[in-house]
């Protein structure tokens, strides 16, 4: 199967650089698909599971956190708010991130919480527990 080149980067790092075959990834508008040769496209993302599947075979996921993904005939960048693949996701960690986030929400009506801010930390930490588990 023909390969394109695949650049995952946050603010903080490049999560991932290299060859791939495929990639399906959480649009705004729903999930899509990416093989070699794809008509050129920019669009955004939503929090969910981003998903490649290298050369060689190995199937790739990450949890991902909204950004845009702009594809080329043989290029697709992915500019993520934050990127992380099954393995170096803390399911504890994420555990108690959304238990912080449904408290904050439940304060809501006393005292002055940013709820946006709120339902998305909550929305990260279900993705980040649902991939990571």
């Amino acid at each position: 199967m023909p390969a394109f080149s695949l650049d995952i980067v946050t603010p903080e790092r490049v999560a991932y650089s290299g060859q791939v075959a495929s990639l399906q990834a959480p649009g705004s508008e729903g999930s899509f698909g990416v093989l070699a040769g794809h008509i050129p496209l920019l669009t955004s993302l939503q929090i969910g599971r981003l998903r490649f599947v290298e050369e060689d075979g190995n199937e790739v996921q990450m949890a991902i956190s909204g950004g845009f993904v702009e594809v080329g005939r043989e290029q697709v960048a992915v500019l993520a708010e934050t990127a992380e693949r099954v393995e170096e996701i803390d399911v504890a960690r994420a555990e108690a991130a959304r238990q912080r986030a449904e408290e904050r929400l439940a304060r809501a009506r006393e005292e002055r919480v940013d709820v946006a801010r709120a339902e998305a930390a909550l929305a990260r930490a279900v993705n980040r527990i649902r991939i990571g588990s």
